[in-house]
């Protein structure tokens, strides 16, 4: 089974207008409300291709409530820790240029971490958990790390998808697979990532130290995967971007639906980039008819340093 987990989910109120004007009312022309968290989009996403996941994570109010009820209606497992504060609301303005109004994180307990820790002792080995999305420091560092331990000594597939200070202080855990893109990745080594090259070289240093799989998002060039046995370069699909949200989560699904099915990296690494590609070309998530109409579109070569000009 694939349990997903989003510290810090949310309702994502999207609006789309041709323009917004601050200090003025401003009329949208479309709304959406969805569940944001990246653990859930991983968990959506994986429920649109035919593969089932547990979403868990902490949540609660109102907010939370609609959260489990709008997945549930998806057809989503969930298993959250309830919290007495409601799970936020980040709001999504998509004009000529787009804003965000994130609000912070829940505030959580010793003892509901507790039991979301004991919530670990249920999976098997073979199973996956993906740890997605920010991971707020007002919860202690510890407690990702024993959730990555508890992982190791399972045998189970630790996935961190993550940015910022938490994933530098979580790459000792050696996660299954990682996904910065060549800013979050150019972080971890306090430089500027501008080429495949760059990427691969960074990418490598992650890999020797114990991470299985990396993947590196390099924008509207494509994406890289590196691990012990081989370098990937995939270049996407053309099309419309209508949506970046959640076209990163996609990948990560799109790559655990295909790898649990055939236990074939390039495979899943063909299908990761044409998930991502689909949800970028819709509104919301990608559908499973999307992703197989792009994944004879999605191309994969080895990378070679004497092609890098």
């Amino acid at each position: 089974m694939i349990y997903t987990c989003t510290i810090t989910p949310s309702i994502d109120y999207t609006v789309y207008l041709p323009e917004f004007y601050t200090g003025k009312l401003n009329r949208t022309e479309e709304v959406y409300y969805f569940p944001g968290g990246k653990g859930i989009n991983v968990s959506r996403v994986l429920n649109r291709l035919h593969v089932d996941s547990v979403a868990l994570g902490f949540a609660g109010g109102f907010t939370g409530n609609y959260i489990q009820s709008f997945l549930s209606d998806e057809g989503v497992q969930t298993s959250f820790i309830e919290t007495k504060e409601p799970t936020r609301i980040n709001v999504k303005i998509k004009a000529s240029n787009e804003s965000e109004l994130n609000g912070p994180g829940p505030n959580t307990t010793h003892e509901q971490r507790k039991e979301l820790l004991a919530k670990l002792e249920s999976l098997e080995t073979g199973d996956w958990f993906v740890l997605a999305g920010s991971l707020p420091n007002t919860i202690p560092d510890a407690f990702y790390r024993a959730l990555a331990s508890r992982c190791h000594k399972r045998g189970i597939n630790f996935v961190l998808d993550t940015s910022g200070g938490a994933l530098k202080q979580m790459i000792d855990t050696k996660p299954f697979l990682i996904k910065p893109n060549q800013h979050e990745l150019g972080d971890l080594f306090d430089t500027k990532i501008n080429t495949n090259k760059e990427a691969v070289f960074f990418a490598k240093k992650l890999v020797e130290q114990g991470i299985t799989h990396v993947i590196v998002s390099m924008g509207g060039n494509g994406a890289i995967l590196v691990n012990k046995q081989q370098t990937l370069v995939a270049e996407a699909p053309r099309g419309q971007v209508v949506n970046t949200v959640g076209a990163g989560d996609s990948l990560v699904s799109g790559f655990i639906a295909s790898y649990v099915q055939d236990n074939d990296v390039a495979k899943a690494f063909r299908y990761g980039i044409a998930s991502g590609s689909a949800t970028a070309f819709r509104t919301d998530l990608c559908e499973k008819k999307d992703v197989e109409a792009l994944v004879s579109k999605v191309s994969i070569n080895t990378f070679k340093e004497e092609d890098v000009t």
